[in-house]
């Protein structure tokens, strides 16, 4: 394992989420438009990814750990502002996946970001959006009477568990709202 390359794409995902926090916890995130300090992060963290995988390949779990092969996953799934190279990261994680060097999850995850932002149907239904009300709802979903068992073959619970979950973590937050307001 290179533990240098580890701890660099796992502090790549400590300062991604960092600034997350950072942008929610001041008010400027949620926002209509990409935040320009996210964005420039976001751009910075791919276009160094974009140095591993010529050197080393899809950085998976031989080459970085579990840890780091999250991160890099994690990099290139904010790597919104350029969809060619996520496409060209689902093909990576396809590979990965078939030699059991990610986990399947990673996949899913942003083979469905790459459809949606490509306009399409997601696969795996990891994607949500809020509905009026402002509760969690998957954004539409190709195949939708097989998406279980596609779900089940990389690791996922079921759709229904999963917006149950989600629609739980809404209801504390919006529990917590309350309750400080």
């Amino acid at each position: 394992m290179d533990q240098d390359l580890a701890n660099e794409l796992v502090g790549m995902m400590a300062e991604d989420q960092h600034m997350l926090h950072q942008l929610f916890d001041s008010g400027e995130l949620p926002s209509d438009s990409y935040h320009p300090r996210m964005k420039a992060l976001h751009e910075k963290n791919a276009l160094r990814l974009k140095e591993i995988i010529g050197s080393h390949g899809w950085p998976g779990i031989s080459l970085v750990g579990e840890e780091g092969a999250k991160a890099a996953w994690l990099v290139v799934q904010h790597s919104v502002s350029d969809l060619e190279f996520m496409a060209q990261c689902v093909g990576l994680l396809e590979e990965a996946v078939a030699r059991e060097d990610v986990v399947g999850w990673q996949l899913a995850f942003l083979q469905d970001r790459v459809r949606i932002l490509s306009g399409k149907s997601q696969y795996y239904g990891t994607q949500f959006d809020a509905d009026e009300n402002g509760w969690p709802t998957p954004f539409p979903i190709e195949d939708f009477a097989t998406v279980n068992e596609r779900r089940a073959r990389l690791g996922l619970n079921s759709l229904e568990e999963r917006l149950e979950q989600m629609t739980e973590q809404e209801r504390k937050r919006l529990a917590n709202i309350q309750q400080t307001s």
